[in-house]
């Protein structure tokens, strides 16, 4: 038997993406996925309890975050090439299949992963944005389109970096708007704008419309909870009550009082508890 090692960094598509690996390298698998504006490292707390219930953890920082794996232009951070990097990096822990949480974009990606390669993911524990086809239909049937305003605003070519970099207050004030503590949005200046790491997280909006129509349809049949919290500026309840149409393997949603859009870093305690009962207990 080969003796498990810590997961540094894997490589796909010829770029090269730094991870985060703790807790028991005999622990059963979990892989979280960050979103925008954030990094790995805002899985940190979560990722300490889950180690605590024995889960190994592999947070990696993806396309367009990693500094070695910055592509340019748009294409290049379409759905397909998202979702092959999650099963590339997978494939690089060399253990099997494993749970798989996501959180804003990475639980687009996590959703869109468990949906294609089923036999790659054990549980799918998506935070804040649901299935892509319960997100769109929200667009329809409640207030998600005025939400989503910023969407369109980032499909700008240079102008969004340039009215963030020119006002950065600005940014700061409207990220705080949406619960993030000062600590937080200091991590935003450092890992995404200082960091150069904001045209690369601001062209997964951009490839949006590259995505092949058919693929939000695609439906999930592992065991699966939705996690959606009240205090969440972004996304609606509607998509959330939505998402279980398409989840055929088990079930549930899970609502949080109380807790803004920063799920894994404001209510870590209780996420993890979450992963953990959609996992089965496997820590």
């Amino acid at each position: 038997m080969t003796t498990p090692r810590r997961l540094r960094s894997f490589d796909h598509d010829g770029l090269t993406f730094d991870v985060r690996d703790t807790g028991p390298l005999d622990g059963t698998v979990v892989v979280l996925l960050h979103g925008f504006p954030q990094t790995s490292a805002s899985w940190a707390e979560t990722a300490a309890l889950l180690n605590e219930r024995g889960y190994r953890t592999i947070a990696p920082d993806q396309r367009g975050y990693s500094p070695r794996a910055r592509p340019r232009g748009r294409y290049a951070y379409r759905s397909s090439r998202l979702v092959a990097d999650t099963v590339a990096l997978i494939h690089a822990i060399g253990a099997g299949p494993v749970h798989l949480a996501g959180h804003d974009w990475g639980a687009n990606v996590a959703w869109a992963t468990a949906a294609q390669r089923p036999d790659l993911v054990r549980s799918l524990t998506s935070v804040s944005v649901p299935h892509a086809s319960a997100f769109l239909r929200s667009m329809l049937t409640s207030d998600q389109l005025i939400r989503s305003y910023y969407m369109f605003f980032f499909q700008i070519p240079w102008l969004p970096e340039l009215a963030i970099r020119l006002g950065p207050r600005v940014v700061d004030r409207m990220l705080a708007k949406t619960g993030m503590t000062t600590a937080q949005i200091d991590r935003v200046h450092q890992e995404i704008l200082l960091g150069g790491a904001l045209t690369g997280g601001l062209n997964w909006y951009r490839a949006m419309l590259l995505q092949n129509p058919a693929a939000p349809r695609t439906r999930v049949s592992v065991p699966t909870t939705h996690v959606w919290s009240d205090g969440d500026t972004a996304l609606s309840r509607r998509g959330a009550e939505l998402a279980g149409q398409y989840a055929d393997g088990g079930y549930r949603l899970e609502i949080l009082t109380g807790v803004s859009h920063w799920v894994p870093e404001e209510a870590a305690t209780t996420l993890a508890a979450i992963i953990d009962r959609t996992a089965g207990g496997e820590g």
